[in-house]
């Protein structure tokens, strides 16, 4: 079941709410009592797939390497030359910021309309930093495939305009556009010292390395200001400490480097804002320090308003960063983490931060050396990291992670993972109380192809050590996972106990298989937890290793919706009503819980659903009558069974007398189609169609078998249920 191959390897030395999608808009919608998850953002994002469009929708889709599954949403619109899509502008605005993606190897530009008024100015569009290849990361491939464009108009629009962007000839998947009312350029602050009158070039044509270092060395205890402009930093600063840059804006000041800050040490007192850093990193090298922050600000340091975007890492923070704060910026395009505390954090606050986009984890706490301590992840925004998780604790002591709103996760990931994986020594695991409160995950949680099965939106991992640190989840919202809901784990295979569990209030909507994925030992203690639209069943709770001991549920009381438990561990619940939204022709019966009177050997009943024909059921033999069950989840008005026997020559002609049966509670069932003899042939598929009469409406589908002139017992490979007669 578990490749003890660690799910990504860290190389980088060096409810509360309810979300709505509102005309393609996403927010969160917070009841009185709770916090709106997420971050106060000066921007609205308009998804390309509910605007107007003249190319082709792609999506939803989350197999991992493909284009819609990184997108928002898991949906875009395809642009071929001369089409385009309009957005219908959300709110005042004066500038966009536009998701999109070209084929690999390709560049070029986007008209940009205004009321359909063509504008002077386009955006240019390229894939110099996309499809990143990791092969050194176990189960990854090539991945990154979206980028960010930002334009001013030059004009104003208001809520209601039409702003439309138009291929010139070069093939552009469109994702997300954000729309903003960017405020004029801020003043120089009196007394501060200006990296132009140092002899920096604003133009980006000349070095203005040396003019940043020779204004950070005027200015100790001031203000470092970085006039309107592009300043081309071609080497790291260092010894920063005491001291505030600044600049006019991150529509405006722009510092472009892939390397800014690289120090191991700092007095502190460091103060970043209001610029923008945008680098030159196309590919990642964990070896390299393309960083926008390598190492310590110092303590009581903060950085707020920055716009940070083509780097390796925005901050990978290591040594004494007490007190920080980092706040109200963005972090865009980063081939590995936006953020990492990378051990020894005291106090460190990250809030009201925005992310998109990221090439591991988003937002991660590993505590290497030394524990992260008593520091917090708030009201976040996180979109789209595409090769681990949103919001990720690597061990540390009395964690915070409140109030954020993750979405779109991919491969490798969850939407919130708290973990006990070290990756490295030494690690200090996960202590005292980890607070996990207040967080809205959309379409979190991904298939891992190391384990060759799901993560869940929100993780608990045991992976390299039992979890002993008391876990409090509260107030959880989790909307269309495309799995699970809520995974315990031990993700390296050796059984590692989770341990002193609690989740408290919790909304599920549209779980794709189960509210609860439990495979290693240990206890959890649920209470207020509801849940619909779940798609296999309530529970899957099948530790691994097989005999390294139960989890233990607890009913606190308050829960509804998810109280089956999947039966057969020898087989994985499929994604049933999670997204991508079902096919009205798909076969209902694939992955959903089944049962049987009794079975044989390993031949058990979950093998007549698992979409596989070569494996099957068979139930105890010379026993007959026996019968086999299968709850769709819901009550659908079935017209057409196909029963299925492995296709292999192998297996002889036989005629097996079936009853079928339906129910809609699962208790009383009535004779849908009477009993007669059904002939399986391997050279006609070894399959039998039986069809339904119309009026025909059940949510368990039950087959008796009272004959197999074949053998001795009921045998079915495959088991379908279809809509369509």
């Amino acid at each position: 079941m578990h490749s003890s191959t660690a799910a990504h390897l860290r190389r980088t030395p060096a409810i509360g709410a309810v979300v709505a999608l509102v005309a393609g808009m996403l927010v969160a919608v917070a009841p009185a009592a709770h916090a709106a998850s997420g971050a106060t953002l000066p921007f609205t994002s308009v998804e390309a797939e509910s605007a107007t469009t003249t190319g082709t929708k792609i999506g939803p889709d989350h197999t991992q390497g493909t284009l819609a599954s990184e997108a928002s949403g898991r949906r875009a619109v395809r642009l071929s030359s001369g089409q385009r899509v309009e957005f219908t502008v959300p709110r005042a605005a004066n500038a966009v910021n536009l998701a999109y993606s070209v084929p690999d190897g390709q560049s070029g530009t986007l008209n940009v309309y205004v009321n359909g008024t063509r504008l002077a100015r386009t955006i240019p569009v390229t894939s110099k930093y996309s499809y990143v290849d990791t092969g050194w990361i176990a189960g990854a491939k090539t991945h990154h495939f979206f980028d960010n464009a930002r334009l001013l108009l030059g004009r104003d629009v208001q809520a209601g305009d039409k702003v439309a962007v138009e291929s010139t000839g070069t093939q552009v998947t469109v994702d997300v556009a954000d729309f903003e009312q960017v405020a004029a350029a801020a003043s120089q602050p009196a007394g501060s010292v200006s990296v132009v009158a140092k002899g920096a070039d604003p133009s980006g044509n000349g070095d203005s390395t040396q003019a940043f270092r020779d204004a950070i060395t005027a200015a100790q205890g001031g203000t470092v200001w970085i006039p309107p402009g592009d300043y081309r930093v071609t080497s790291s600063l260092s010894g920063v400490q005491n001291v505030t840059l600044q600049g006019a804006g991150s529509w405006y000041s722009v510092v472009r480097t892939s390397r800014f800050v690289d120090q191991t040490s700092s007095s502190g007192n460091v103060h970043i804002k209001d610029f923008a850093v945008i680098g030159e990193v196309t590919e990642r090298v964990d070896s390299s320090p393309d960083n926008f922050v390598n190492g310590s600000l110092g303590p009581n340091s903060s950085v707020s308003g920055m716009w940070l975007q083509h780097l390796k890492v925005g901050l990978w923070l290591t040594g004494n960063n007490d007190n920080l704060v980092v706040e109200n910026s963005r972090i865009l395009d980063t081939t590995a983490d936006g953020l990492n505390l990378n051990g020894s954090a005291k106090g460190v606050r990250v809030r009201n931060n925005f992310l998109r986009n990221q090439g591991d984890d988003s937002l991660a706490m590993w505590s290497l050396y030394a524990p992260d301590t008593n520091s917090s992840f708030e009201n976040n925004t996180i979109s789209q990291p595409n090769l681990a998780n949103g919001i990720a604790i690597y061990g540390g002591t009395d964690i915070s992670v409140k109030n954020n709103l993750v979405s779109d996760t991919n491969a490798l990931g969850s939407g919130i993972a708290i973990s006990n994986q070290k990756f490295l020594d030494p690690f200090s695991p996960l202590a005292g109380t980890i607070t996990v409160d207040g967080n809205t995950l959309v379409r979190t949680g991904a298939m891992n192809p190391n384990w060759n099965h799901p993560m869940g939106a929100l993780r608990v991992d045991s992976y390299d050590s039992a979890v002993n640190a008391t876990v409090d989840i509260t107030d959880t919202t989790i909307i269309d996972s495309p799995y699970s809901a809520f995974e315990f784990v031990s993700g390296g295979g050796r059984g590692y106990p989770v341990r002193n569990v609690d989740v408290t209030g919790a909304t599920v909507r549209n779980t794709g298989t189960v509210v609860v994925q439990a495979e290693a030992q240990g206890a959890a203690t649920f209470r207020n937890v509801t849940a619909t639209q779940v798609g296999a069943a309530g529970v899957y709770n099948c530790p691994y290793p097989a005999n390294s001991g139960s989890f233990t549920l607890t009913d606190g009381g308050g829960n509804s919706g998810w109280s089956s438990t999947w039966t057969d561990c020898s087989t994985w619940p499929q994604p049933g009503q999670g997204n991508p939204d079902p096919d009205p022709g798909r076969n209902l019966a694939k992955g959903r819980p089944a049962t049987a009177t009794g079975s044989q050997d390993v031949y058990t009943p979950g093998k007549a659903a698992d979409g596989d024909a070569n494996s099957y059921w068979e139930s105890a033999n010379n026993a007959f009558p026996q019968a086999w069950t299968v709850d769709l989840g819901s009550s659908y008005p079935v017209r057409r069974l196909v029963l299925k026997l492995p296709p292999s020559a192998a297996w002889g002609a036989r005629t097996q007398t079936i009853t079928v049966l339906g129910s809609t509670d699962g208790s009383a069932y009535a004779t849908v189609v009477g009993s007669r003899g059904y002939r399986f042939d391997p050279a006609t598929g070894n399959t039998a169609t039986v069809s339904l009469p119309s009026g025909t409406d059940l949510r368990y589908l039950r087959l008796s078998v009272s004959a197999n002139t074949g053998w001795p017992a009921g045998q079915f490979s495959e088991v379908e249920a279809y809509l369509t007669s």
